[in-house]
């Protein structure tokens, strides 16, 4: 017969009635400033971090509302597209969005419209 050794090792973790985790604010505003810096998106710092997604972003909203956060400015690229020739086919196009999806095609318009679409 096969004897099974446990032992209960106290980690100063506080957990509230359902097993959850909870974390004291300054450890929740540090994962706030650390995923400001990082450049991942919400989702993928949440991931990387073993954090559940609809918390994270409360703590980011939370964060936001009493001014700690760092809203990073929208930044704009210029860019000019080769024109296409009557002796070929138009150049293919690619939009890489930030959450790393990718859409591809050939006409400006229409890849701008499914970006839109994807985005809402």
């Amino acid at each position: 017969m096969a004897v099974s050794e446990t032992q209960l090792i106290e980690t100063g973790e506080k957990r509230d009635g359902r097993g959850r985790k909870i974390r004291p604010a300054d450890h929740r505003s540090e994962y706030v400033r650390t995923y400001q810096s990082s450049g991942l998106t919400m989702a993928a710092f949440a991931r990387r971090e073993g954090l559940k997604y609809s918390t994270f972003a409360g703590w980011v909203i939370k964060c936001a509302a009493r001014g700690h956060s760092r809203v990073a400015p929208v930044r704009f690229a210029e860019v000019r597209l080769p024109l296409a020739s009557a002796s070929g086919p138009a150049p293919g196009l690619e939009v890489r969005l930030v959450d790393g999806t990718v859409a591809r095609g050939s006409n400006a318009g229409e890849l701008a419209a499914l970006v839109r679409a994807l985005r809402s």
